[in-house]
């Protein structure tokens, strides 16, 4: 587990003191160790788009209801029209349909999918507005002060915005205080409606030790990526923001977190894609429990 220092709260990026060259070509970047170590940034600080790291929020405030019993992992939920309008990427939702509440999430952290997001919003907080308006109650809580939700997907709006440095925190936490969702945020693929969806993410497999990553684009904000990575017995929490394209956000993620293992900065070698499932895919998903699940696309 992450060092609850990380989750408590980051200190402040201006505490990097890079001691190689370390030229990541993504806009924002910061690298934490578990205690919050600030080993690398650039920019941390400055607002930009999060795109579909905005689902960060979504997990965390479904989690915070499935353990307060206010929901449950296999209660189903009826996708609304609004849910099922909701542009891509989707999961294809169809209005009137009911699905599990857990599918959702995994649909949510896997495939990145916005008419999940969308119809979790509209279970918990009865309409999207009203759960977006708790997204930001609870981001004060948090310490996020540099971050506003105006939805609960992350599809662009002139209303949101967020950091690397805050994004890092939202991370840390919903995975200290939420612990279940290590396992959504580090599976690969799920089964819907007979068809399993599958990511395939090289960073899975390189670097070893990467445990759980969340991915977001939109043309606004670039290539997003939230990555959780364990190595030598230390931990290390990484977000890239900005990045050009989807494989040289993974080589930046790549060549900050081995410059984190002491290992140096990476060659530009184009990122090798894996199809091999994780074994954490094997779990079952239950909420109380840690919940498993099955591991999703994107």
């Amino acid at each position: 587990m992450i060092a609850c220092a990380l989750f408590a709260g980051i200190p402040p990026a201006a505490s990097a003191q890079p001691k190689r060259l370390l030229s990541p070509t993504a806009s924002r970047v910061l690298l934490l160790d578990a205690s919050g170590n600030t080993l690398f940034e650039r920019d941390s600080d400055e607002a930009h788009p999060p795109a579909s790291l905005v689902k960060l929020m979504t997990l965390y405030l479904a989690y915070e209801d499935l353990e307060a019993g206010q929901v449950g992992w296999e209660e189903p939920v009826t996708v609304s029209a609004n849910a099922a309008r909701t542009p891509r990427f989707r999961m294809g939702l169809r209005a009137g349909e009911t699905v599990a509440f857990g599918v959702l999430l995994q649909a949510v952290a896997i495939a990145s999918a916005n008419d999940a997001a969308t119809a979790v919003a509209e279970r918990l907080g009865r309409s999207e507005e009203s759960f977006v308006t708790r997204m930001n109650v609870k981001a004060g809580g948090l310490g996020l002060a540099a971050t506003h939700f105006a939805n609960a997907h992350g599809l662009p709006d002139p209303g949101q915005r967020s950091t690397a440095h805050d994004l890092a925190l939202l991370t840390g936490r919903l995975l200290h205080d939420h612990p279940a969702a290590r396992i959504v945020l580090g599976s690969q693929s799920f089964l819907y409606r007979g068809q399993v969806y599958s990511r395939r993410i090289s960073l899975f497999q390189d670097p070893g030790g990467v445990e759980l990553l969340k991915t977001g684009f939109t043309n606004e904000a670039g290539y997003n990526l939230a990555v959780v990575a364990w190595h030598g017995g230390r931990e290390f929490l990484i977000v890239v923001l900005g990045a050009h394209s989807r494989a040289r956000s993974y080589l930046d993620a790549r060549a900050v977190l081995r410059y984190g293992f002491g290992e140096g900065a990476l060659e530009d070698d184009p990122p090798t894609i894996s199809s091999r499932p994780s074994p954490k895919a094997a779990r079952s998903a239950r909420t109380g429990k840690r919940p498993a699940v099955q591991q999703a696309r994107r």
